[in-house]
């Protein structure tokens, strides 16, 4: 899975309309969350660096939720932008979620061993498992 990383409010209007999960390094605001969604119709979520997320307002977030758009929290660590402009979620993430489940294990227990394992949000830990079904 791959993450499109935005550093700036300008960047909106470079995104193409497949893009599914926007991880937004700048604080925006409704007006840039709407241009967002509009500009990339098929987005299933926007990932925000925690002090960021507290700043979305509450309507921002009903109409995130209305049209089936999570609101993940995390940051994308070591990523340089200035050589690709996605953030990718490794393989191995996706092998350990098929292997655990495999052995019986709930996404709640899943989701308790890989916070352990990687340096991943939880929110968007979730989000991966709750989209691998």
């Amino acid at each position: 899975m791959k993450i499109r990383v935005v550093s700036s409010k300008e960047e909106i209007n470079t995104l193409g309309p497949n893009e599914e999960i926007v991880h937004l390094t700048f604080r925006p605001s409704n007006t840039d969350i709407l241009s967002l969604v509009t500009k990339c119709p098929s987005v299933k979520a926007l990932h925000v660096p925690p002090s960021y997320k507290n700043t979305i307002s509450r309507s921002t977030g009903m109409f995130l939720e209305m049209k089936g758009i999570a609101l993940i929290e995390g940051d994308v660590w070591g990523h340089r932008k200035d050589i690709n402009e996605y953030s990718e979620i490794s393989q191995s993430v996706y092998d350990h979620i098929d292997q655990y489940r495999k052995e019986g294990f709930s996404d709640k227990e899943i989701e308790a061993k890989m916070d352990r394992e990687l340096n991943m949000s939880p929110d968007l830990l979730r989000f991966i498992l709750k989209n691998r079904q």
